[in-house]
């Protein structure tokens, strides 16, 4: 995660750490205070320096120079003008310096303030026209420090000391190694993206690879076209000495490339583990759709970092082992079954790439559903069962430490627990639709209606308690708004047992199925925050079935 998620986090652990010494005020304070600066609200809102134009496409050259860390170019960005306004946005991050702005060959002022970067056009913006600038710029961009959850560049070196770069950069945002209008909500139609690097390496970046040019000085140039709408962060650079092998895969909608690329001395190794890419394709597509680049090509891409959901370049550094680095996450020994970055960054080519968050506020959109991709994997390879245990175990690394949903218009992400609270209220879903071919058709269904767009939470939420048929609201507001976990309290009478929901939002109600004692008839009640009575003899343990994530307490009788 990012270096302010991290720091976040740390407060949420320390805050855990005062309530158990008897501080609980203090702590939630520390836990749910985040300061914001101006550059946040630069970096996070639409602003009308931006509203006013819609991307078309980017041509981003890009000149790599290893022995000085150095990317130097120009990005030319084509527009659609919206409404009339002569001053635009654009976002490049210190310590990158924007050199020049020009269009139609006439240089432009440009203003900077922090990393955002105000362009002076003296030509007439008229709503209807598309209109093209170039920006030209270099610099060292950051080292990633942690990539890549601390992204920004990884300037390393494989076993034969030859150069292993990459580029990563979610929540940091692109412009931290390129200029763009770095926000979320607006996506180029199409990108052409050329890099220049020394022979005798390769870049590979995303979509189809149109030409390889051989310069005078000794440099390669590769270009690469994305034909598809592209989010920012989902742009990348990819540079080593690879190995490349293709196959095609017969998906939904016809034959798919598929690429690889991995270390020379990686090859055999990465052969083997990328077998599973077609498995993974194959199971995806049943539960969401085609995949939904078909014309970009599908690749895995070997490089120095664990790994991202690089759209059509998928980027792999899990050491061609099952699980998580050789860990099952979910505790359950499933998850060493399958290896978790081709399963879970792929799953993010339907959910992050097709489908994309406008504010990374609602980042839960990508991760609880590809998180719970790796439940449905499981499930396709191993059985319902296997998946649903899956899942369950994943609850061993949730927090509970504050909202799944971020603060808005301040490029500020949520709680981590959007991954597997996230994918834990989903199965919750699942078990209230009750017919696993319908909840197939809504996943489907999903990538279907919000194909290669950008959305947010409501949209989402609206369409999930439509197609499913239920009162969700609740649901969605305990779970991605509030950081706790409902309580199902309980209590014995002389007739049977009453039961309520507690640590939850007044409001919060939702069906789940219990057992009466511990080989009891089971059946779904639907708790609220009020005292509700059911009648059955000899009761005396309740419990939750493990499907929902809810807990239970038994008080006073």
């Amino acid at each position: 995660m990012p270096l302010t998620a991290f720091l976040r986090s740390l407060a949420g652990l320390l805050a855990i750490s005062l309530c158990l010494t008897g501080l609980p005020v203090f702590g939630q304070l520390l836990a749910n205070k985040q300061a914001y600066t101006h550059g946040d609200t630069l970096r996070g809102t639409i602003t009308s320096e931006r509203s006013w134009w819609d991307l078309a496409h980017y041509h981003l050259q890009i000149r790599v120079v290893p022995d000085d860390s150095t990317f130097s170019g120009r990005n030319t960005i084509q527009y659609r003008v919206l409404k009339s306004s002569q001053v635009m946005q654009i976002d490049l991050q210190q310590p990158m310096k924007l050199i020049r702005a020009e269009q139609d060959g006439q240089p432009l002022t440009v203003r900077s303030d922090g990393n955002a970067h105000f362009v002076t056009l003296t030509k007439p913006q008229r709503p209807g026209r598309t209109e093209t600038i170039t920006i030209e710029y270099g610099g060292k961009p950051r080292r990633a420090r942690n990539a890549p959850w601390d992204g920004g560049v990884s300037w390393a070196r494989d076993s034969t000391k030859s150069w292993f770069i990459a580029t990563s950069c979610q929540g940091l945002g692109a412009s931290v190694w390129w200029p763009c209008k770095d926000h979320m909500y607006d996506e180029p139609d199409s990108m052409l993206i050329s890099v220049t690097v020394p022979e005798p390496y390769m870049d590979v970046s995303n979509g189809q690879l149109r030409r390889v040019v051989t310069n005078a000085d000794q440099t390669l140039t590769y270009d690469w076209a994305v034909v598809n709408p592209i989010n920012n962060y989902g742009v990348n650079v990819n540079i080593a000495k690879y190995v490349t092998w293709h196959e095609t895969y017969q998906g939904e909608s016809g034959p798919l490339l598929l690429s690889y690329y991995a270390l020379p001395q990686n090859e055999a190794a990465a052969r083997q583990q990328f077998q599973q890419a077609k498995t993974m394709l194959n199971v995806f597509e049943n539960w969401f759709g085609p995949y939904p680049f078909y014309k970009d090509g599908y690749k895995l891409v070997q490089v120095p970092y664990l790994g991202m959901e690089h759209q059509s370049s998928v980027t792999y550094g899990n050491r061609f082992r099952n699980g998580y680095l050789g860990r099952d996450l979910s505790r359950t020994g499933w998850g060493l079954r399958w290896d978790f970055i081709i399963v879970h960054e792929s799953g993010h080519e339907w959910f992050a790439n097709n489908i994309t968050y406008k504010d990374i506020a609602d980042m839960w959109i990508h991760e609880s559903f590809t998180a719970y991709s790796e439940n449905l994997f499981t499930e396709a390879l191993f059985g319902k069962n296997a998946g649903a245990q899956y899942v369950i175990g994943t609850r061993v690394g949730i927090r509970n430490d504050r909202p799944i949903i971020g603060d808005y218009n301040v490029n500020s992400e949520g709680s981590g627990d959007m991954y597997y609270k996230g994918a834990n209220m989903l199965h919750m879903i699942r078990q209230g639709v009750g017919d696993d071919e319908k909840w197939r058709q809504i996943l489907r269904g999903l990538n279907k209606s919000f194909y290669h767009q950008t959305v947010t939470t409501q949209q989402i939420e609206t369409f999930l308690s439509k197609q499913t048929g239920l009162p969700l609201k609740p649901l969605f507001d305990q779970y991605l708004r509030d950081a706790r976990v409902p309580v199902l309290e309980y209590k014995i009478t002389a007739d049977g047992v009453d039961y309520r929901f507690t640590n939850c939002r007044k409001a919060f109600t939702t069906p789940v199925r219990i057992c009466l004692n511990d080989a009891g008839p089971r059946r779904v009640v639907t708790p609220s925050t009020n005292w509700q009575s059911l009648r059955q003899p000899n009761v005396k343990e309740v419990t939750v079935d493990a499907d929902y994530y809810v807990l239970t307490k038994l008080v006073g009788m």
